[in-house]
């Protein structure tokens, strides 16, 4: 019993404290620029169902804490269907309703007879408070502790791999992959990573001069320390830093916005590139994960963290500058997640305000109704996807089928 109750706060506490802190900025984000619009707002809610907390504050506004820590919304006045964009009819009726208990002029204050640049932009704060939040933690991270920087240096080429095909040699340095340009030996794991059976393109420096190499990575099942076992692209170098190899970096506060955003656009570039080549045929699929897979993820990054030191104040310390790390790294996944064109999502709604715009009507309520629905089902279908991938790298049929012979 114990043993479970530490599980779950290793696990559970940690991937909720991160989620908690996410959706609360992504709210915000539409809360503050519908404010800022005039906007009237009925509810601002931190988890789903019955209230455990409540306040309503002098502008009529109910800040509330729902029992189930799993997301939040933000529920503007006159608002029935969070879901969906009311069509011409929709909004003549609303329209009528709003004049009658407020009087003529009151409908300038709701969401929907807003102007359509208005809505989008309310609309896209929720995913770009994402992304900002991600710089913002990059930013803090780059200028007080700075970031480690490591040549790619090859200290090892193991025999018969796609390494020593391609005519790699120890103490090459890769100074280019794919045309981009290499300044860590992560970024070149990183490349190979998701690039399992095309071509790569090397550039290393050898013995003073450049020399081109093409590499084919293989793939492989690699046991990640924080997500479980993973299929990746494998090319057979290994890196071993010398200790006067790596530098340590603190960049000046102008200087570490750049690299922030630098690095978010990294990270939104391979999430497109995976992307690309799932659609494409060269990927499963099998590391996207949901939020059992995101929950394991926030469990061993506490746990390696923790690790780290068997002092108490440092594993504090450590424990919480990881979590920073990670929230950076999930708040961008959600705000892209958030932007996918699928009505539900706030993409949706911005794909239905690009139809409004051309045609200067809403979407009709019928096609409205078909888009959620096929919506629902495509978020749906790639959450149980998701699940099912989190489900086998947790190896739980290996561990039901141990328990039934």
């Amino acid at each position: 019993m114990l043993n479970l109750l530490g599980q779950v706060f290793v696990y559970v506490a940690p991937f909720l404290l991160v989620l908690t802190v996410i959706v609360t900025i992504h709210e915000l984000g539409h809360f503050l620029v519908a404010r800022a619009f005039g906007v009237k707002v009925d509810r601002f809610s931190i988890g789903f169902g019955r209230s455990l907390v409540s306040h309503t504050d002098k502008h009529g506004i109910e800040w509330r804490l729902g029992w189930l820590p799993l997301g939040g919304y933000v529920k503007f006045s006159g608002d029935l269907d969070s879901s969906a964009v009311p069509d011409q009819a929709g909004l003549e009726t609303l329209r009528q309703d709003i004049v009658a208990e407020h009087g003529p002029g009151a409908e300038r204050d709701y969401f929907y007879f807003k102007p359509i640049w208005q809505r989008a932009l309310i609309v896209a704060a929720g995913p770009a408070a994402n992304f900002i939040l991600a710089i913002t933690i990059f930013t803090l991270l780059f200028s007080a502790l700075g970031v480690s920087v490591v040549p790619a240096r090859v200290a090892e080429v193991f025999p018969d791999s796609a390494a020593a095909r391609a005519g790699f040699q120890v103490d090459d340095r890769v100074i280019k992959v794919g045309g981009r340009e290499i300044t860590d030996f992560r970024d070149v794991g990183q490349s190979v990573a998701l690039s399992a059976g095309s071509p790569l393109d090397f550039v290393v420096l050898r013995g003073g001069r450049e020399v081109n190499l093409t590499a084919t990575p293989v793939r492989t099942v690699r046991d990640d320390p924080i997500s479980g076992p993973v299929r990746v692209g494998y090319l057979g170098l290994g890196w071993n830093p010398q200790p006067g190899e790596v530098a340590y970096i603190r960049y000046p506060p102008h200087r570490a916005l750049v690299q922030a955003v630098r690095q978010t656009g990294d990270v939104l570039g391979t999430t497109l590139t995976y992307l690309g080549r799932i659609a494409t045929g060269k990927e499963s699929g099998d590391l996207l994960s949901g939020p059992l897979g995101i929950a394991k993820a926030a469990g061993g990054v506490t746990k390696q963290a923790a690790a780290a030191t068997s002092d108490l104040g440092l594993q504090i310390a450590n424990v919480s500058l990881m979590l920073i790390q990670f929230a950076a790294i999930v708040s961008i996944g959600i705000g892209f997640l958030n932007l996918l064109p699928i009505p539900v999502l706030d993409g949706g709604h911005l794909l239905f305000y690009g139809y409004e715009a051309v045609a200067r009507r809403p979407v009709p309520a019928n096609v409205q109704e078909v888009g959620y629905r096929v919506g629902l089902a495509l978020l749906v279908g790639l959450m149980l996807f998701a699940t099912w991938n989190d489900l086998q790298k947790l190896s739980l049929f290996k561990f039901l089928g141990g328990l039934a012979s």
